[in-house]
């Protein structure tokens, strides 16, 4: 059995309801034998997820891992089936799932802040116009109030 050691994207792309993963060299290894391969972009460098169900759709996609003048072309359907490639996918999905909800929430993070900075805002000049106000009617004691809360 093989063993996926190391795999990393070298950068993921959303294409609708399909997320590319590409690999380069040095983002991808396996165990034959403890023996360690290293991937080589000759043939396939790339996995595509439908993301509605999460399943694979370039099975036939040859994947070409190299050790010193021996190669191992495996085409993805059998990397599946034979390696624990399964357990790295899930932890890419998980993470690129985990960025997404990060993103969302410092958006929500950066729209509160904008909203307690209009708040503060209106409440200064909201101080403002009662202190206009004070003024017009000539009331000291508000005016006095007011003006020790600026």
């Amino acid at each position: 059995m093989l063993h996926v050691r190391r795999m990393e994207p070298f950068y993921t792309k959303k294409e609708g309801n399909r997320l590319k993963l590409v690999f380069a060299y040095q983002y991808f290894s396996i165990t034959k034998e403890d023996e360690l391969y290293h991937f080589v972009p000759v043939e396939g460098k790339e996995i595509i997820i439908n993301l509605n169900n999460l399943q694979i759709e370039n099975l036939s996609e040859v994947f070409v891992f190299q050790k010193g003048s021996r190669f191992i072309r495996l085409p993805l359907y059998q990397l599946l089936t034979i390696s624990n490639i399964h357990d790295h996918l899930q932890l890419i999905y998980d993470s690129l799932e985990l960025s997404k909800e990060k993103g969302k929430t410092e958006q929500f993070t950066s729209t509160n802040k904008e909203v307690v900075d209009l708040i503060t805002q209106l409440e200064k000049d909201n101080k403002l116009r009662l202190i206009d106000q004070a003024l017009a009617v000539r009331d000291e004691n508000l005016f006095i109030t007011l003006t020790h809360r600026l």
